[in-house]
Order: structure tokens, then C-alpha cells, then sequence
């Protein structure tokens, strides 16, 4: 079997065996396979697609390509774990209420996280604004806080889908990010190796996301249901929408902030309701549904186990946040009905004030970022601010300013607005089916498993 041989079938349109699937993954992952011929394959898979059987088959052997990690019941007390994915977006704060929150209600959240790039922020360096919080955990003290705390929130480890690793960052450069197949094995390789017992996957869908309309949305997130549940992982998806930013802040401890006052009971309308929805999927996937998350805010006990999670890694959960050096007003250009207010245009915002990074290797300002004061739907008057944006470094206010020329739309006073819901639809939960031939790597991949 050589590269040429797979790329040219792929190219043809033909269906890729499991042998050919195997040895090509497991050649990339070696160097054996050369990144231009890895680029042809993925040109071929975003033009000609792939079958389920393929995505399936292609995911295990991404999962096969490094470790995967275990989470034994009886070391956890018994209790189901449940882990939650996001496919990105603008303001998108909710793991850091959700895992504790999910926690507080007697699941163990295993929330492995990343860093932002491009207009969607990163969970781990918004946690990272927190004076002591340390990303990374060993496998051993990752085990050992979810066994007391019962959530962490942590880097990856590189030893997970290190093929996705390296396809990844040979996608983004090579114009073929955005084929499905590669998406849903891209994010289900990592989650799976994870171990979780079940999980729930928040497909946003929307200007500020990846998934532009619902159709799409629709198909990757049906796609990654399947994968779950052929892999004997509880899957369940639902569509939520990100054409206007989550919550009233987007930027790193901007977003913490708000996170703490929707633990502590409050927070913007949004963030507490998508809060409250992904809890009760996750809850119902680990067979707790009994539960009312609700009830979990108000007494307090998320917020004991935000705490007590923020705590083992070495965070300050009384420390002041950063807050920016210099701030400037973007106000309404008239009287009327807010009707848009765009979500990859207030990313891109964010972005050129430093919250984000364009490599992987930048830094990011930590009290960079905007504050939203009114989100569509609320009447507005001619001057008022609408947005405040933060930066320590006041030259990036102009190109922030030229990135929301189009951002805002208020159209007159009294027009109806019909606004789409903050969760669109829920994709329904695979059954889990135990397909041998797909758990755990073939024989000659050298695959192994850590604890």
C-alpha cells in the first residue's frame, strides 16, 4: 500500500477500506506519510466526503494514534462521568458554570479545554486570568481532583489524537477545514479518548460561528452523535445560536466575571439559560435527571465546587480580576429597535484588542475584550453606548472600531423583531452500539491506553 494508492481512490470518489484508513493514519502520525500527500487526501475527503462507516473507522484510528485515557467508576465513587463540547464561539463563557454546576449534581466532569484562536475565545485562557490557575494536569492529579472535587477543567494532554494533533494544524493552512467528516472526527477522536461515559456537544450555529446555517450545523452534529454512539459513548447535540454574541461580555476575564455572578445566582438572561439547558442534557445522559440544576444554583453548592475546582489548580477564587488600562464607547447610531448586533464582528472586535491570538504561540491581554450593554430587541437612543470596549493598549481601538463598521443594525421604533431561540433543536441521543472492530486500536497501530 503506498500514499498514492489511498489518495488516488479517495480522488476517484472510491469508499476507503479500513486498511487503508489504518495505515495511512498510522504513517502520518510516523512521518512515513508526507504532509503535501496528507493535504492531497484531505482535499480529496472535503470534495468527495465519506461514508459513516469511513468517519468511523477514520476517528478510531485518530483515537489509536496515542493514549486514551481511563476514569474507572470505582475510583470516582461510583459516580457517571459526562463530558461537554463547543464548537465555538463569541462570549461563549458556559464550561466555567457548567462543570461545577453539572459536579455539584453528583456527576464527575472531565472537561479537557483548549486555547482561543482567531475570533472564539479559549476556556483555558480565560481561567488563566485567575492569579495561580494552572492549566495542566498530570494523569494522576487529573484522576485525584475529580475523585475530591468531582470537575477540572485542564489542557489536553498531547499523548490524545496526536494524528488530529498535526491534521489539524495541516487543515488550517491548506483551505480544508471545513469538511465535515474531518470536523466530526477532529473533535470525537479527543473526546472519546477522554474516556467520559457520556457527553454533550453545544453545535453553535450562526455569523460567529463555524457553522454558518442550521442545515450544516444539522449534519455535523448528527454526524458526531453517530460517532459516539458507535464508539459505546452517550451522545446527544443540540443547535444553539451564535449570530449574536453569548452573554454581555466577550473577552477572557470579562467572561470569568460573569460566569462567577451566574454562579453566584445572577448573570445575563442567555448565559444562565443555555447553562441550565446543557446541564440538564448532561444530567439526563448520565442517568441523573432527576435533578434540578436550578436548585444547585440557588444553594450554593455550584459555586462551593467552582471554588474548590478554581482552589486545586492553584487559583485564587477571592483574587481581583485584570481590568484594562484604557476603554472607549461605541454608541448607537440612532433611535430605535436594536435589530443586529453581530457576533463574528464583535469577535473580530475582541480580537484586535488582544483577547484573541492569531497563532497558536501569541499572547492574549488578559482584561482585553467588550462589554455589551444591549443585546437585539431592546429599544436604544441615538448616542447610547452600546458597547465598551477594553484594551491595554490604546492604538488597537481603531482597527476594533473598523472590525463593528457593520455590526449594528437599529431599525425604527415599535418594529416586531422575530429572533430566533438560543437553542434551536436537539439532535437525539445514539444509542450506544458495541462495534468490536472500531474500539480501541488495530493491531499494528502500537496503540496503547493510559490511566
Amino acid at each position: 500500500m503506498t500514499a498514492i494508492d489511498v489518495i488516488r481512490a479517495k480522488r476517484d470518489g472510491a469508499t476507503l477500506s479500513d486498511e487503508q484508513i489504518d495505515w495511512i493514519i498510522h504513517g502520518y502520525t510516523r512521518g512515513r506519510v508526507a504532509e503535501e500527500q496528507m493535504a492531497a487526501l484531505a482535499m480529496a475527503i472535503l470534495l468527495n466526503g465519506m461514508s459513516r462507516r469511513e468517519i468511523a473507522r477514520w476517528t478510531a484510528a485518530l483515537i489509536a494514534s496515542g493514549q486514551r485515557m481511563r476514569l474507572p467508576a470505582q475510583e470516582l465513587g461510583g459516580r457517571p462521568t459526562v463530558d461537554k463540547h463547543s464548537t465555538g464561539g463569541v462570549g461563549d463563557k458556559i464550561t466555567l458554570p457548567l462543570a461545577p454546576l453539572v459536579a455539584a449534581c453528583g456527576a464527575v466532569v472531565p472537561q479537557l479545554s483548549g486555547r482561543g484562536l482567531g475570533h472564539t475565545g479559549g476556556t483555558l485562557d480565560k481561567l488563566e486570568t485567575i492569579p495561580g490557575w494552572r492549566a495542566g494536569l498530570s494523569a494522576g492529579r487529573l484522576l485525584a481532583q475529580l475523585r475530591e472535587v468531582g470537575a477540572a477543567v485542564c489542557a489536553a494532554s498531547d499523548e490524545l489524537a496526536p494524528a488530529d494533533r498535526k491534521l489539524y494544524a495541516l487543515r488550517d493552512v491548506t483551505g480544508t477545514v471545513e469538511s465535515i467528516p474531518l470536523i466530526a472526527g477532529s473533535i470525537m477522536s479527543k473526546k472519546i479518548a477522554e474516556g467520559a461515559g457520556s457527553l454533550v456537544l453545544d453545535v453553535k450555529v450562526g455569523t460567529g460561528a463555524f457553522m454558518k446555517d442550521v442545515g450544516q450545523a444539522r449534519e455535523l452534529a448528527r454526524t458526531m452523535v453517530a460517532l459516539g454512539g458507535d464508539h459505546g459513548v452517550t451522545t446527544t447535540a443540540v443547535l444553539t445560536d451564535m449570530d449574536t454574541p453569548l452573554g454581555l461580555t466577550a473577552g477572557n476575564a470579562l467572561e470569568v466575571r460573569e460566569s462567577v455572578e451566574v454562579l453566584a445566582g445572577g448573570g445575563p438572561c442567555d448565559v444562565v439559560e443555555l447553562t441550565h439547558a446543557l446541564a440538564r442534557e448532561m444530567l439526563a445522559a448520565a442517568g441523573l435527571d432527576r435533578i434540578d440544576p436550578a436548585d444547585r444554583l440557588r444553594d450554593g453548592s455550584a459555586m462551593d465546587v467552582w471554588r474548590r475546582m478554581i482552589s486545586a489548580q492553584g487559583g485564587d477564587p477571592d483574587a481581583t480580576l485584570p481590568r484594562a488600562r484604557e476603554s472607549h464607547a461605541v454608541v448607537a447610531p440612532a433611535t430605535g429597535v436594536l435589530a443586529k448586533l453581530d457576533a463574528y464582528a464583535v469577535g473580530m472586535a475582541a480580537w484586535h484588542l488582544g483577547a484573541g491570538r492569531a497563532r497558536k504561540e501569541d499572547p492574549v491581554q488578559a482584561a482585553a475584550g467588550i462589554e455589551l450593554h444591549a443585546k437585539p430587541g431592546a429599544s436604544v437612543r441615538t448616542g447610547q453606548p452600546l458597547l465598551t470596549l477594553h484594551t491595554d493598549t490604546p492604538e488597537r481601538f481603531e482597527p476594533a472600531v473598523a472590525a463593528l463598521r457593520d455590526a449594528v443594525t437599529v431599525v425604527p421604533p415599535g418594529t416586531r423583531l422575530e429572533l430566533r431561540p438560543l437553542v434551536i433543536e436537539r439532535v437525539h441521543v445514539a444509542t450506544p452500539r458495541t462495534m468490536r472492530p472500531l474500539l480501541g486500536p488495530a493491531p499494528h497501530l502500537d496503540g496503547h491506553e493510559a490511566s
